[in-house]
Formats: C-alpha cells, sequence, structure tokens
C-alpha cells in the first residue's frame, strides 16, 4: 500500500494504492491520526485501491465517528467497482459518503 498526501489550505486527500488489508491497515490508521490536527476536511482517494479488507473497512469506520464527533468532512471518492462490491455486501455503502 502507497500513501499520497495532498493538501489545498485545510482540506487534505490521501490517495490510497494498493491494498488495505489485516498487514497495511495499521499504516493507513496511523497516517490518518498522525494528521488529525492538521485538516478540516478529509477525502480518500480510493482511484487506485485493489482491494479492502474488514480490517481496512474498520479503519474507515473508526475514522468516520473520530471526524463526525468534530463535524469534520470525511468523503471516500473515485472507488473502483470491486471496493464498491464490498462497500456493498457489508452496508459501508449506506454508512460512509462515497461519491
Amino acid at each position: 500500500m502507497n500513501i499520497t498526501k495532498n493538501y489545498n489550505e485545510k482540506e487534505l486527500t490521501m490517495t490510497i494504492e494498493g491494498r488495505v488489508d489485516t498487514i497495511t491497515s495499521h499504516d493507513l490508521e496511523k497516517e490518518i491520526n498522525d494528521e488529525l490536527d492538521n485538516f478540516n476536511s478529509l477525502t480518500l482517494d480510493f482511484t487506485d485501491l485493489e482491494y479492502i479488507s474488514s480490517a481496512g473497512l474498520r479503519v474507515l469506520i473508526a475514522t468516520q465517528k473520530k471526524l463526525k464527533s468534530d463535524n469534520i468532512p470525511f468523503v471516500i471518492k473515485n472507488v473502483n467497482a470491486t471496493v464498491s462490491e464490498i462497500f456493498r455486501m457489508s452496508g459501508f455503502d449506506k454508512i460512509l459518503t462515497i461519491e
């Protein structure tokens, strides 16, 4: 998994490439948590995300809970068909903001 961070003022876009699974989900969570005080909006760009496991989904829901309590927008965009199907089957498409 590779993560690229781009700031536009206080809006952070993190582009996630590869796989978010049991091995890499902790790295994603750490990268997000390391930036928490630096942004007022978070977008995860999944253009190059190949797969996300239940461990990755846990990171997304934990992130949403943290940000929602502070009224910080959290959006996931550019989800491919494989990841979209995982979101649909898990019900996360109803919980997360996906564009």
